[in-house]
């Protein structure tokens, strides 16, 4: 496909209205074997995440790792850093930390951000967001929950996925099942080991949308090499403040996996 046109298809698209937010955690990797390096890079984002339209991040309330039913507070370590779509006239502002891997376990890296006013939607965003990182081979916590206001749960390990695999995973709120919520997907364009771009024919295939069964239990197969998103929305029994009227919270579980495609 010609720039021009792949640039006028990108235009057009992202001129539709984007109301998918996700938070992201998104590591430098996935899975990290003996012979990688054990500084592990994190990137914190909030984004359209196939449209690559960042929206200003304030320093996240919590950011940590469970490792071993350990948690460790990791807020210290962000440093803010800039980024942008090539169709924002300026910078917004994201996240960047690093994290030594000690020991072989399962990384649990999670976040919960500041409360994002949406003037669109006439209400707050809270994402709880997270991503397993496996190191040197130990499975042990990929599919506990960290018990957070609502999060996703997985079914399948969430590390080690071949692309066009199905995922798997268990909404829940206040720690029950959410009985049919709605799961949106996305994939963060542009993926390591991927970085041409997606365009998409409409807009309905920005984000996908699946529903949970009765159990809070839903299923996507992904169809690119690449980190994908997963986000449930919900909306929230309390209220916050703004100018002078209290305003609906949507808070979502938001999970975050990589595929590779099989050579």
């Amino acid at each position: 496909m010609h720039i021009i046109t792949l640039a006028l298809l990108l235009g057009l698209y992202l001129a539709q209205p984007a109301l998918a937010h996700f938070g992201a955690i998104i590591p430098a990797t996935d899975i990290i074997s003996p012979a990688d390096p054990t500084e592990l890079g994190l990137e914190v984002k909030f984004i359209h995440p196939l449209e690559q339209h960042y929206m200003e991040m304030a320093k996240p309330k919590a950011f940590g790792v469970r490792v071993r039913g350990e948690v460790q507070n990791l807020l210290p370590t962000l440093l803010p850093a800039k980024g942008r779509s090539r169709e924002q006239p300026r910078d917004f502002t994201y996240w960047r930390s690093t994290y030594s891997v000690k020991r072989p376990g399962d990384y649990l890296f999670f976040l919960e951000p500041q409360p994002y006013w949406e003037p669109i939607e006439d209400l707050f965003i809270v994402h709880y967001t997270k991503v397993c990182v496996n190191a040197l081979g130990l499975e042990d916590s990929w599919d506990q929950p960290l018990g957070m206001e609502t999060e996703i749960v997985p079914l399948s390990r969430p590390y080690g996925l071949w692309t066009n695999n199905l995922f798997s995973g268990q909404v829940l709120l206040k720690g029950v099942p959410a009985a049919f919520a709605e799961v949106e997907v996305e994939y963060l364009n542009a993926s390591p080991g991927n970085p041409s771009l997606v365009v998409p024919p409409a807009a309905p295939y920005v984000t996908q949308v699946v529903k949970a069964d009765a159990n809070g239990v839903f299923h996507y197969a992904m169809p690119r090499a690449g980190w994908w998103g997963f986000s449930a929305l919900s909306e929230a029994d309390w209220t916050l403040p703004q100018a002078g009227e209290q305003k609906a919270v949507e808070i979502g579980a938001v999970i975050w996996v990589r595929t590779r495609d099989m050579q």
